[in-house]
């Protein structure tokens, strides 16, 4: 939860009593990314009334994937549920994934049928991207699905042996595999609040996604490489044999400064790419822990009229 304190009250009303309609034991693992509004009075208030609610204070803003992170690292359940405050993914469907978990699947994905609540320009991008994701890389990430699943305790364990910083949580969720099963939902609009994510975030998230899950970037330039040296080559042929057997003047500059900069924007961008893989070995090299806990909350017993037993 970051800055949430208007939706806090409608979560674990809609939440809470589905929770129990299920009839197995249970905890919510509240993670606190640094608001800095009235978040975590709000979640401190409500976990005195329930000893069901635990509360995870960071120290600062880590970022969604940190905090998904964290939610995960302390979860204690049979099965873990990741699910955002702001109830766009329905938590209607928990029932159903318990039921498929029970069956005997280790992950049950949510997955968005259809996104008629994001602006064109989201969904557009975000078709964009998984194609593209597709193409580059080995791990087959599943379209439209997001962290709103279902993982039983021996996925959860194994996604603690990851070990990375920079941290694409669709693609390590991907990664790890296990025998999975998908139900659809339609995303209901945001009842309360704005979205966290804009542009800027959407975009450095799918450069982390690329760059984590994929080499081609870095291998495409060795391909790109020969094609250029290739076709200077059969160019240089030209001129001369053009200059031999015809005579030729001198080349003008616009044409000379055209191809320099055509070439030192191709050695620019292979740079750039080549130093986003290398800021990625630095900050795994540092080896910092992925978030800080300042405080967890928790109270053993609760007021009998405000929480059934």
């Amino acid at each position: 939860m970051y800055n949430e304190e208007n939706v806090i009250q409608r979560f674990f009303d809609t939440v809470r009593p589905i929770l129990d309609d299920i009839g197995l034991p249970y905890e919510i693992v509240c993670v606190n990314d640094g608001s800095r509004d009235a978040t975590l009075l709000a979640l401190t208030g409500i976990a005195r009334k329930d000893p069901r609610v635990r509360v995870v204070d960071l120290t600062r803003n880590f970022g969604k994937e940190a905090a998904l992170t964290a939610g995960l690292d302390l979860a204690r359940g049979a099965a873990v549920i990741p699910i955002d405050a702001d109830l766009q993914e329905p938590p209607e469907l928990l029932p159903e994934m318990v039921a498929h978990w029970q069956d005997g699947f280790d992950v049950v994905l949510a997955r968005r049928a259809e996104r008629s609540s994001d602006t064109m320009f989201k969904r557009g991008s975000a078709r964009m991207f998984y194609r593209l994701l597709r193409m580059m890389s080995d791990v087959e990430i599943p379209e439209n699905v997001g962290d709103f699943r279902l993982m039983d305790r021996e996925v959860v364990n194994a996604l603690h042996r990851l070990p990375e910083r920079t941290r694409f949580m669709k693609g390590i969720f991907a990664w790890l595999g296990f025998r999975q099963t998908t139900i659809d939902f339609v995303r209901p609009a945001r009842q309360e609040g704005s979205g966290k994510f804009g542009f800027r975030k959407l975009f450095q998230l799918a450069m982390e996604g690329i760059i984590s899950f994929s080499t081609v970037p870095l291998r495409m330039w060795s391909y790109v490489g020969f094609m250029v040296a290739a076709a200077a080559l059969l160019f240089m042929l030209y001129i001369l044999i053009d200059t031999l057997l015809f005579g030729r003047d001198t080349p003008g500059f616009a044409t000379l400064a055209t191809v320099l900069l055509f070439f030192n924007g191709l050695i620019m961008i292979n740079l750039g790419i080549i130093g986003e893989y290398l800021a990625r070995i630095f900050t795994e090299v540092k080896a910092r822990p992925i978030y800080l806990v300042r405080e967890q909350i928790q109270f053993e017993t609760a007021n009998a009229e405000d929480h059934k037993p």
